[in-house]
């Protein structure tokens, strides 16, 4: 039995014992990398949070001040304070002003970095909820990562082709996205990911998915949609996003996609396949001018 204060391990990760209850942790969650993934224990008093090298938890990323946060773990609570760093703190995308609470499953945003607040008597079944969360979501946009969706592609193709049924994706991704990181920074960037995810998730029916497939480029999967409705649900994404209005730090600027559609064929036999041909034809959008949807 581990002593009071001792580590113990749960495959690479440590988990910390403390008076026979496990502590609240935050769990890195964005950006991917070695440390996603890691619980960093919250002991009673304070832990800093920043670039230095003497912060508790320690963040690496230029986003981040070398005193960035500080977390005060009490018998009332975890309370974390900005402390006055250059781009912020945020507690599920607020600013913090002033003594936040942390109340359990809140999304703490220091600088560029994410992290997941858990507490609670059944920390470790949560912490390994949180593990299997991250292989299937991505961190940032919350939305469903690359490897579920191919996942979930691969068993509605078989699911069509079985039923005789009709399945369509889109492909899109953010126009001159390049230009909005050179412009604005990373961290606005950043923001916009999050931001479009928000503005589309009412647009997607509760069967179909959306994921983010990588960088700044987004799936869905349609399912029981031909082409023409394929290419329908693309251009209200496309209006969607052409209507809201993007704002960073109090500046206001305009956000377009280009969209690429594609439906199951005899030419698409695997899910490779389709997202490929929707691939091309998001392309074929962006090279004739974008804001824009083919099919």
């Amino acid at each position: 039995m581990a002593e009071s204060g001792a580590d113990t391990w749960v495959g690479q990760m440590p988990v910390v014992v403390t008076g026979g209850h496990l502590e609240a942790c935050l769990v890195h969650i964005y950006p991917s990398g070695p440390d996603m993934g890691r619980r960093h224990p919250l002991r009673p008093g304070r832990t800093t949070i920043g670039r230095g090298e003497t912060a508790g938890v320690r963040v690496q990323d230029n986003s981040v001040s070398r005193t960035h946060a500080i977390v005060e773990s009490n018998t009332e609570g975890c309370y974390v304070i900005d402390q006055k760093s250059l781009n912020g703190t945020h507690v599920n995308d607020r600013p913090v002003n002033g003594a936040h609470q942390l109340v359990d499953g809140d999304y703490v945003r220091i600088g560029n970095a994410i992290f997941r607040y858990l507490e609670g008597g059944n920390i470790e079944a949560e912490y390994h909820e949180e593990l299997h969360r991250l292989a299937i979501v991505d961190g940032l946009t919350q939305l469903h990562n690359r490897r579920y969706l191919l996942d979930f592609l691969d068993r509605e193709l078989a699911r069509a082709r079985r039923h005789e049924r009709p399945l369509s994706v889109l492909m899109f991704d953010i126009d001159k996205f390049k230009s909005i990181n050179d412009t604005h920074g990373h961290l606005c960037g950043d923001a916009v990911l999050r931001d479009l995810s928000n503005c589309l998730r009412p647009t997607i029916r509760r069967e179909d998915l959306l994921a983010r497939y990588g960088g700044e480029e987004f799936c869905v999967v349609l399912v029981e949609t031909d082409h023409t409705q394929a290419v329908g649900a693309g251009e209200r994404i496309r209006r969607a996003v052409e209507g809201t209005i993007f704002e960073f730090e109090g500046e206001r600027f305009p956000v377009t996609v280009s969209v690429g559609a594609a439906t199951v064929g005899t030419k698409h036999e695997s899910p490779d396949d389709l997202l490929q041909a929707a691939d091309a034809r998001l392309y074929e959008a962006k090279r004739t001018g974008r804001n824009k949807v083919v099919g």
